[in-house]
């Protein structure tokens, strides 16, 4: 499928803030904060649970603002500016990373938080612009890439950091030089790749103007949430969404925890997180053609019943090799099942109020990442091993397979 200018600016927005997500969030800002707060006489414990803590806080925030900054997002040239103002806060507390002093490890955590609330808002609202890009034949496809490409920024710009990071170890930037030219190369990644968005991407559906739009807001929201039985399929398409998605994500986020009790070390726990945004990158697109072929009600099937294997495999996991296995399979289906259960939730809703509806999407994905790691830890503690706690995930990918099973095939290129 060939994509107009329109859609391929909406698509590398995927790309812009792929840094921010692999940079800031996973590879080094956790390990910066832990080494400037332990240096600031803060305990190992207490600086892992501040990082914890400013994590859940940042999006908890987000997660509750959702709906209603979704529902004012749908009126006249609203979901634009909404985007803008808090994807350059996004931008400006990243940049802002690299400027706080590394004596000042409360600062650089409010200021992470800050960038937590840009990061996350911003998406909700490219979320909801799918509906105002591509129409319901075009959205899987689109949807897919989108993730695709992502995957593959994410890549460039961890090599990049990669090569910064060996630069160091000949003695031209200090370890802290290191992390802080990271933090700007993933606000200037950000706002580059961000430009053909802002210039091209602009809103098309919308309810009329209101003079009062933030009271409307509350008021819509509310009753969205008391009429949902008016949207049957949506609303039982969220449900199914919050268990298979929370599981999905808590595989991603608990295997480095997973391979470090297997022994294996942290340079190649860094290799193995690069090649599952490798591989994730064609098979997004291979997501994408699939649900044009048969439709992607069979797309999101296929996923889940994959990962439902994957936990089942993590219960045979003794070897390094078994751990490349399982990172490879994740990767192969980790943008697929995630791309084609947003564009098929673009279908399920009023294109008019799509933000509002792309909101409480956004709250379930952010809110199902609370169960997962709870359902691990329990697991793995009364077990004594990760590999079992991992495998317990079958049970949401279970759950959330036959809800979704009894979601309607839709008549335009599901």
């Amino acid at each position: 499928m060939r994509f107009n200018k329109k859609q391929w600016s909406w698509i590398f927005y995927d790309w812009a803030n792929s840094g921010y997500g692999i940079i800031v969030t996973t590879a080094v800002l956790p390990v910066y904060f832990k080494s400037v707060a332990q240096n600031s006489g803060v305990s190992a414990a207490n600086a892992t649970a501040f990082w914890g803590y400013a994590n859940s806080f940042g999006t908890l925030l987000v997660s509750i603002l959702a709906p209603v900054l979704g529902a004012l997002a749908d009126y006249p040239h609203h979901k634009k500016k909404l985007m803008n103002y808090f994807a350059f806060l996004g931008i400006i507390m990243t940049f802002g990373l690299a400027v706080v002093p590394s004596s000042q490890w409360q600062m650089l955590i409010g200021v992470y938080i800050l960038s937590i609330i840009g990061y996350s808002a911003g998406n909700l609202f490219y979320d909801s612009f799918l509906t105002d890009v591509a129409d319901n034949y075009e959205m899987d496809s689109i949807s897919s890439n989108g993730y695709a490409y992502g995957y593959l920024g994410g890549v460039v710009a961890f090599i990049i950091f990669l090569v910064l990071q060996l630069t160091s170890g000949f003695g031209m930037l200090s370890s802290y030089g290191v992390a802080r030219w990271s933090f700007v190369l993933a606000a200037v990644w950000w706002i580059v790749f961000y430009l053909p968005m802002l210039k091209n991407v602009h809103q098309v559906y919308s309810l009329p103007a209101n003079p009062h739009p933030v009271i409307s807001s509350f008021k819509r929201v509310w009753e969205t949430m008391t009429h949902l039985r008016q949207y049957k399929a949506a609303a039982w398409f969220l449900v199914a969404y919050f268990f298979y998605i929370d599981g999905v994500d808590t595989i991603f986020t608990m295997a480095t925890s997973i391979g470090m009790d297997m022994g294996i070390n942290t340079t190649t726990l860094m290799l193995v997180l690069l090649v599952v945004q490798l591989v994730a990158f064609p098979f997004s697109i291979l997501y994408g053609w699939l649900a044009n072929q048969v439709s992607a009600r069979a797309g999101i099937l296929l996923g889940i019943v994959l990962y439902f294997g994957i936990c089942l495999y993590a219960l045979k996991l003794t070897t390094a090799t078994d751990f490349w296995i399982l990172a490879v399979l994740v990767g192969t289906s980790q943008g697929g099942i995630q791309a084609l259960s947003r564009s098929y939730f673009g279908k399920l809703i009023p294109k008019e109020s799509g933000s509002e509806f792309f909101g409480f999407y956004n709250i379930l994905g952010k809110f199902s990442a609370v169960l997962g790691p709870i359902l691990v830890g329990i697991v793995t503690q009364i077990t004594g091993k990760s590999t079992i706690g991992a495998a317990s995930l079958s049970i949401l990918f279970l759950i959330g397979l036959i809800i979704f099973l009894m979601l309607p095939r839709l008549t335009t290129s599901d």
